[in-house]
């Protein structure tokens, strides 16, 4: 039985990096299109919700979404999410409709073709460096004023201890919501680190919920109020994450 459990998750695992190829390939040369220059970025965005929603339906995800407050079409947010899963992405994808612009680990550039949109539209950052952070904070500012949001999951990176619920928050996604009056979109997601975790023998189909929780407002806050602001993020995250745990 053990055999075939680990047949299936290769064979899994395959089929996951075979469906981010697809719609890609298929849509290539509108992609390419749309990165030639940052006024093309709506458009790629469009085509990413579409690769977004393609993967996880391949994959036999469902997802269920409980929206307590609903984004403003042209505003922008800070979208922030607790981070287990490389699904994380494509489900923040299918979400949210409103354009924004991932700040995420450089390591994933590595990934064939993927990376390489990867890398033209993403914000990059290497966590080892703090002359990447300066640069990371600096691109992100531009894309704000573009009247883009941007999306950050604040842990840093997927907690290394399995018994981590939520990891302790980075100061950076809250630093620019503040810099730029913006409000904080906080989300939820309990199910996606037993659906496709980044343990390479596990996950299955099945259910993803999701929870967008009241937006956190930042109007008349200061520098001063950051770490405050952050505390109160991540105690509403993880929150809903422990109410999850209770169902």
């Amino acid at each position: 039985m053990k055999i075939f459990k680990i047949a299936f998750w290769i064979l899994w695992r395959v089929w996951f990096y075979i469906l981010m190829a697809i719609p890609i390939l298929i849509m290539l040369p509108f992609l390419v299109i749309s990165i030639l220059s940052e006024k093309g970025y709506p458009y790629f965005f469009k085509m990413a919700r579409i690769w977004a929603k393609f993967i996880l339906f391949g994959m036999g995800f469902f997802y269920t979404v409980k929206r307590e407050q609903k984004l403003i079409k042209g505003k922008s947010y800070m979208i922030v999410a607790n981070h287990t899963s490389m699904t994380d992405i494509m489900l923040t994808l299918a979400l949210i409709k409103n354009p924004f612009v991932f700040v995420g680990k450089k390591e994933l550039v590595k990934i064939p073709l993927f990376g390489f949109f990867y890398k033209r539209t993403c914000i990059l950052v290497d966590r080892s460096s703090s002359k990447s952070k300066n640069e990371v904070f600096k691109r992100a500012q531009n894309r704000l004023n573009q009247g883009l949001s941007i999306c950050i999951f604040p842990e840093g990176g997927v907690p290394d201890d399995e018994s981590i619920l939520l990891d302790e928050f980075k100061d950076g996604a809250f630093r620019l919501a503040i810099d730029h009056q913006i409000p904080i979109v906080p989300i939820v997601y309990p199910d996606n680190k037993e659906r496709f975790s980044y343990t390479f023998l596990s996950g299955s189909p099945g259910k993803m919920r999701a929870r967008i929780l009241p937006f956190v407002e930042t109007q008349g806050l200061t520098s001063d109020n950051r770490k405050e602001l952050r505390d109160q993020v991540r105690n509403m995250i993880y929150n809903g994450l422990m109410d999850y745990q209770k169902e």
